[in-house]
């Protein structure tokens, strides 16, 4: 078993400085890293931009980097769930961009796949649209949607082999996938670990060339 790529979580979350950038996949708490996350509240790292759905709740998951005022800015397609993100934008303690959900995925997708940008109708005519730039094709308007990168990127996938080839189970996918491939450093969550060459190739998704480290969920090494 080649191993090159697996750490323990301390080791994982040590490597997160204050004030970088992180991407979060999951949906609320499907399919997110939860214990990479628990061990970032706890590393107590500082003025974080949290890029994710959502901001989950404020006991679990990425809402306790809120709750413990980690976080300086947030990039998301809602908040509603988390009560502590909407008191301290409204306090003016963090920052949060609201990206509707599909251009979210879609700005990320662009950073990961090196495109310029995405053009979207979606928020034309809105809030959305203030400081971007439109672009007019075929006499309809289009936003330019720039793309979307991160320092790191946490993830989560049922299983993994050492080199870091992902699958998924169900919805769990959601963000995850595209999230690997736009950040400079990708680090997964797995709940099964297996040597290289036990999963099915037909069965991969997120190819080990995207992944930089993999941790066992429920390994707490130091």
């Amino acid at each position: 078993m080649r191993t090159e790529k697996v750490i323990s979580i301390p080791g994982a979350v040590s490597k997160v400085k204050d004030g970088d950038t992180i991407m979060f996949g999951g949906f609320l708490s499907d399919g997110a890293a939860l214990q990479l996350i628990d061990a970032l509240v706890s590393a107590d790292r500082k003025n974080l931009t949290l890029i994710a759905n959502d901001t989950s709740f404020p006991d679990k998951g990425i809402g306790q980097l809120i709750v413990h005022h980690q976080v300086k800015k947030v990039m998301a397609s809602h908040i509603g769930t988390n009560k502590e993100t909407g008191r301290q934008m409204n306090a003016q303690e963090i920052e949060v961009e609201l990206i509707p959900q599909g251009t979210l995925a879609e700005r990320i997708r662009a950073a990961g796949f090196g495109l310029g940008g995405v053009l979207t109708p979606t928020g034309i005519g809105t809030l959305v649209e203030d400081g971007k730039q439109k672009i007019e094709i075929d006499g309809n308007e289009f936003l330019l949607e720039k793309p979307l990168k991160a320092d790191f990127a946490f993830i989560f996938a049922e299983k993994a082999d050492t080199f870091g080839n992902l699958v998924y189970k169900g919805s769990a996918n959601n963000f995850n996938h595209v999230m690997a491939t736009a950040a400079n450093t990708t680090i997964v969550e797995v709940e099964t670990l297996l040597d290289c060459g036990e999963i099915d190739p037909n069965e991969v998704v997120t190819p080990g060339i995207f992944v930089d480290f993999i941790v066992k969920r429920g390994d707490a090494r130091g």
